[in-house]
């Protein structure tokens, strides 16, 4: 069990791991749905590796989410459905499908009608999939899972709609829409509004705000988590900066977390654009 390499080095150790007789306890227990939080939890670390740049790490969380995709195959395979090279053949089969402008003789000029062409491959497959009447097709909407996180769902669904023309003409009209939901939100406050209406109006300020990142080019997911990282690095520079004064973070220290955040802030600042000179 040296230098192992190959893909069917990794199936025939994912085979043993699940044996009856010899494999391991804990990976013999699994099924599909108690595996899938582990499968999620691997594909986010490979997007952190991402976010940091780290591409030994990349190297390794790859591999981790490839074990991911062998694991769900073997159980498959254990159960009569599909094995690995079926999964291997169907991804293959999609990419020659979907890029006839690079695998066969159509010409797609640019970026926007290679994703206007897969759009709509993909939507010929889901209603090849469904195998239903016309009248009864898979809507425009449809097969957008619902365990997607809820700001890449809410992209993925506004591009749906967009797709077929349900769109807004220009920026300015989301601006004003993210304007008049926060309105809405604002109208809200009070006594004399039920709770379930402020979870309403909030909703539609986040969707809305989703649908002016997608406007102006931004992948709002990624915009987040951007956010959260900066959120986490500025108060922990806040903590830091109150350690030094003896003391920790309480509500009777705002003005002081304040002012170093404020810092934190400036800090941020210059060193993002000391990077950008060096670019």
């Amino acid at each position: 069990m040296t230098d192992l390499k190959s893909i069917e080095d990794l199936l025939a150790i994912m085979a043993r791991l699940r044996d009856p007789a010899q494999g391991c306890p804990w990976d013999l227990k699994q099924n599909f749905r108690s595996i899938l939080p582990y499968t999620l939890e691997e594909a986010y670390e490979v997007a952190e590796a991402i976010e940091r740049d780290d591409l030994h790490a990349l190297c390794d969380e790859l591999g981790d989410l490839l074990l991911q995709v062998v694991f769900h195959a073997r159980m498959a395979e254990e159960q009569g459905s599909f094995v690995f090279s079926d999964v291997v053949a169907a991804i293959c089969d999609k990419m020659v499908r979907r890029h006839p402008h690079v695998f066969a003789d159509m010409d797609l000029k640019d970026e926007h009608a290679v994703r206007a062409y897969w759009e709509r491959e993909k939507a010929a497959e889901r209603d090849r999939k469904g195998g239903a009447p016309e009248a009864l097709q898979a809507g425009v909407l449809d097969g957008v899972a619902q365990t997607l996180p809820a700001l890449v769902r809410a992209e993925k669904l506004q591009r749906r709609a967009a797709g077929v023309g349900f769109d807004w003409d220009s920026v300015d009209g989301v601006f004003d829409k993210v304007k008049e939901e926060l309105g809405e939100c604002r109208a809200t406050l009070g006594d004399h509004v039920e709770p379930t209406e402020r979870v309403h109006e909030i909703g539609d300020l986040l969707f809305s705000c989703v649908n002016l990142a997608r406007h102006m080019g931004v992948d709002a997911e990624q915009a987040l988590r951007a956010a959260n990282r900066r959120f986490e690095d500025r108060f922990a520079q806040v903590e830091s900066g109150l350690r030094t004064q003896g003391r920790t973070p309480g509500p009777g220290l705002r003005d002081e977390m304040e002012r170093l955040w404020e810092q934190a802030k400036l800090a941020d600042s210059v060193s993002h654009e000391e990077s950008i000179g060096d670019a």
